[in-house]
């Protein structure tokens, strides 16, 4: 019970504090420092995931680094265990990245404004208008050279199941030409959702796959090349 309320006494305190990095990121963009800037929002959001899991007791092994594109924007498709996965990819996969995520986590204060400076996408289930709109900036972002991340199954599975993935999540996918590369995350939800709510340490594992291109998929999986996808995932999960 005490490591619970000491990591989420340590998330809001250094939501707090993050207010002067901030302003040194905004000072930065002032003064025309866009490659610092950017290494700068690199280095806060990688230390802050990082420290999120060292607080938790997350043991964290990470395979596949070699298989990350050099020097390119891909689009991240993983699977959806619990809520370390956000800072798990932040932390542990290489690169500033954003996330398509639902509306209702824009509405935190402090951190929806570092998801906006990451290049997260607000996504409303509700609004098929605004989903259309977030998936054409999701495309230009792609094409432009930054990263996102999709999580296909649309909500948290709170467990090690791998759920089906819904309809329409994977339309970034599809129409953009950007490579995809698969991650596969075991284990995350023992931190949270696995412990009845309460913060416990775990061995998590995440590995990352090869990149894809959908133009290279055989002709008779190019039509359901979410299900492809799902099964490079799932190949690297226990059975």
């Amino acid at each position: 019970m005490l490591r619970t309320v000491f990591w989420f006494a340590y998330f809001w305190i250094f939501q707090l504090v993050s207010i002067l990095f901030l302003l040194v990121y905004f000072l930065l963009g002032f003064f025309g420092r866009k490659p610092v800037q950017a290494k700068f929002l690199y280095w806060v959001s990688r230390t802050w995931a990082r420290q999120l899991f060292a607080l938790a007791g997350g043991r964290v092994e990470v395979s596949g680094l070699e298989n990350l594109p050099p020097h390119t924007g891909v689009l991240f498709v993983a699977n959806h265990q619990g809520a370390f996965d956000i800072p798990l990819l932040l932390g542990f996969v290489p690169g500033l990245k954003g996330f398509i995520s639902k509306k209702e986590n824009f509405r935190l204060p402090i951190v929806s404004t570092w998801m906006k400076l990451l290049g997260c996408i607000i996504i409303d289930r509700s609004d098929l208008r605004q989903s259309a709109r977030a998936i054409a900036r999701g495309i230009r972002d792609l094409q432009a050279g930054r990263s996102l991340v999709i999580f296909p199954e649309g909500t948290r599975s709170k467990s090690g199941t791998l759920n089906r993935f819904k309809e329409g999540s994977f339309k970034l996918a599809t129409r953009s030409d950007a490579a995809i590369v698969p991650l596969t995350i075991d284990g995350s939800y023992r931190l949270l959702e696995g412990n009845n709510g309460r913060i416990a340490p775990a061995d998590v594992h995440l590995h990352i796959h090869a990149p894809v291109m959908l133009a290279d998929l055989p002709a008779d999986k190019k039509g359901d090349a979410a299900e492809w996808v799902r099964g490079i995932i799932a190949s690297r999960l226990p059975a």
